[in-house]
């Protein structure tokens, strides 16, 4: 079920367009979202890909003015990455119409369900945040 849910998902957001960025892109913004002022290397980490790839990814994020790169404050040779003013712009657009696209089928569903449905939704909601901070906490003590 979980699976499925997941593609239908993936299909419902998928008709609304995510021009002018790619998935691979848009996890990026997602991070940057989480982690401001994140370093290349960590974000390739937290990517799963290699410097060089995310860099690129970088590169055609900050061209659309999604992204700014700018010094570290502890070493001039090291960039910190930070969504711009546009880029935060474009993720409350993007969230907004996948809400939009979910809501509509939730309306089309019985009131106790959706109700059954939140309750569901927020334990996972809770347990997922559980387990992303405590991989936070581990790479942090990994460090």
């Amino acid at each position: 079920m979980t699976s499925e849910a997941a593609e239908l998902l993936e299909v419902l957001w998928g008709r609304a367009s995510t021009a002018p960025v790619s998935a691979s892109q848009i996890r990026v913004l997602f991070i940057l979202e989480h982690h401001d002022g994140i370093n290349l290397r960590s974000l390739a980490d937290a990517l799963g890909s290699t410097p060089p790839s995310t860099s690129r990814l970088c590169d055609r994020l900050q061209a659309v003015g999604f992204v700014e790169r700018g010094p570290s404050a502890a070493s001039r040779r090291e960039l910190r990455l930070r969504l711009s003013r546009r880029g935060r712009a474009f993720l409350a657009e993007l969230r907004a119409r996948r809400e939009a696209a979910l809501q509509s089928v939730l309306e089309q569903m019985p009131s106790v369900q959706r109700t059954a449905l939140l309750e569901g939704l927020e334990a996972f909601c809770s347990a997922a945040a559980a387990q992303i901070h405590e991989g936070d906490a581990s790479d942090v003590r990994s460090a």
